[in-house]
Order: C-alpha cells, then sequence, then structure tokens
C-alpha cells in the first residue's frame, strides 16, 4: 500500500506538461511503469492523480455500490467524470488534459501534493486558499 508524501512546487510548459518531481518518482517505483489515471478531485477544485493499481482498487469498491439506486449511479457518474490514464513521458513529463487543466484554474504554477494512495495537483492559488 502507498503512503505517498511530500509537496512540490512544479511549472507547466506551454503544451500543460510538468516535470514529476523526483521524490515522487522515488516512492513510486515500483508501480511507476502501469502508468496513472488522473481526474477531479469530487469535494475541491484541484485534480487527483492515482496510480493505476490505486484506481483498481477504488474502481472495485465502485463495483460494490448498487447501481439500481439513483444517488449511486449519480455518485459513479461524477466520480469516473473526466478521469483519464496518463503516463509520464521519455523525459519524465505529465500532461495535463487541458479540460481537467481548465477545472482546476491551472495557470503556470502548480504544487503537486502527496496524499497516502494518491497525488493531489493544485494550482498555487487554489492551494494557498485552502491552507487558509
Amino acid at each position: 500500500m502507498l503512503n505517498l508524501l511530500g509537496e512540490y512546487d512544479c511549472k507547466l510548459d506551454a503544451k500543460g506538461r510538468l516535470m514529476f518531481p523526483a521524490p515522487l518518482k522515488r516512492q513510486l517505483e515500483e508501480v511507476l511503469h502501469e502508468g496513472f489515471v488522473i481526474n477531479r478531485d469530487l469535494f475541491e477544485k484541484c485534480l487527483v492523480l492515482y496510480p493505476k493499481s490505486e484506481w483498481n482498487t477504488v474502481s472495485k469498491q465502485l463495483d460494490g455500490l448498487n447501481r439500481f439506486i439513483k444517488k449511486n449511479v449519480s455518485f459513479i457518474r461524477r466520480f469516473n467524470n473526466g478521469a483519464t490514464p496518463v503516463t509520464l513521458d521519455g523525459t519524465g513529463r505529465l500532461l495535463v488534459p487541458a479540460a481537467l487543466a481548465g477545472y482546476a484554474d491551472f495557470e503556470k504554477e502548480v504544487k503537486l501534493m502527496g496524499n497516502g494512495d494518491r497525488i493531489e495537483i493544485w494550482s498555487k492559488l487554489n492551494y494557498e486558499q485552502m491552507l487558509n
């Protein structure tokens, strides 16, 4: 089980890519080759990056919900809305899908934060507002 830690300042390039921090790469060494799933957070204006194995675990939990109950279907739909598989490119950059970057108000500076089994990606401004 992962326990991702740390807070990292990153910059998005003109194409919406960020250089993935080396300390996070080291923490993800065993699962990095599997890739990730990036999605909107349910409660905050940020993105969540799940290692693929963790995404699969969460998806199995969702499969346990009764899909004949409307609120469950709505929750599953909202949770999966925008989920996109992503991988690091050959130079260690992560491409953030434009629609998700727009949702999270990304400009040039972003903050990555290890949060247990996932990584949160915040705009610098939203991150500072959340802390206050």
